[in-house]
């Protein structure tokens, strides 16, 4: 790992250009945004090298989060009320990522309906929705905007928006955790063909992630306990996910990230509120 850690470094420029290189690959590939290729990028579309954007992934989470805090904010200043609010902000946030966690999530939850591992994994690659998977798009739906509404309306805009951007980064940190600590589920999957980062890689970009709650929380005015739930609540509720996926599927996919991303923003939201008393 380390030494393909090396070449990309050296093919890329090294340093802080490395750096940019890997932060834009992981903006194109967790969202929408239109990222032009750099300067100095040897391939802009390329399939993203897991075992090197590790790091990236949580300032990559900080920028997709950008738009949503900006709606969120903007509509409350507009006097729009914490529910439409909630509801425009979420709305932002799957339009940038093109819902690709939701999509994660909609097929694990299909899968739940399988007898057999192989038919699990056969029901994921299904394009088509069913009604767990429809269940829990509806129930994520509904708890992020439900906790975000209640976040707007018991802090000031600023500390909500501050809270969108801290959730947006741990959350898809947390959702780096099934494809580090598993194996892939499929032999021809993505998830096996973006590679799996070293469990040390994870640690440091999970450790740059709470740096930026801290210090964006502190910022805000953020509780400090409501921070430090948001940081355990977003990490158990990975490892749940990862547990899970293992006992359901015998490894993971892209699907299982995606679905451990949604289960730790809607626990870190809701962790962050029960430090915050109406």
């Amino acid at each position: 790992m380390s030494e393909q850690f090396e070449q990309g470094e050296a093919a890329n420029g090294g340093g802080w250009r490395a750096l940019a290189v890997d932060l834009a690959h992981c903006v194109r590939f967790y969202s929408r945004l239109p990222v032009p290729a750099l300067p100095w990028e040897q391939d802009a579309h390329a399939l993203p090298s897991f075992p090197r954007l590790v790091r990236a992934i949580p300032l990559a989470g900080l920028l997709i989060g950008l738009l949503p805090a900006a709606v969120l904010g903007l509509a409350l200043l507009a006097g729009l009320g914490p529910w439409l609010s909630a509801m425009l902000s979420v709305a932002a946030m799957v339009t940038t990522t093109g819902a690709l966690h939701e999509d994660g999530l909609a097929d694990l939850a299909d899968s739940c309906g399988g007898p057999t591992r192989e038919k699990r994994l056969e029901i994921m690659r299904d394009s088509r929705i069913g009604s767990f998977g429809a269940s829990a798009l509806c129930l994520s739906l509904a708890l992020r905007i439900g906790a975000l509404a209640a976040l707007a309306s018991r802090a000031d805009g600023g500390a909500a928006m501050a809270a969108v951007l801290i959730v947006a980064s741990l959350s898809r940190t947390a959702g780096l955790m099934p494809i580090v600590f598993l194996p892939p589920a499929r032999l021809d999957g993505l998830s096996r063909a973006v590679g799996q980062p070293a469990r040390e890689t994870f640690w440091l970009a999970a450790g740059i992630a709470g740096v930026i709650a801290v210090g964006l929380g502190a910022l805000a005015g953020l509780p400090p306990v409501g921070i430090a739930l948001m940081l355990v609540l977003s990490g158990v509720s990975g490892l749940a996910l990862t547990r899970f996926a293992s006992r359901h599927l015998g490894g993971q996919t892209g699907d299982v990230a995606g679905a451990a991303q949604q289960a730790a923003e809607i626990a870190a939201l809701i962790g962050l509120l029960t430090a915050l008393r109406p």
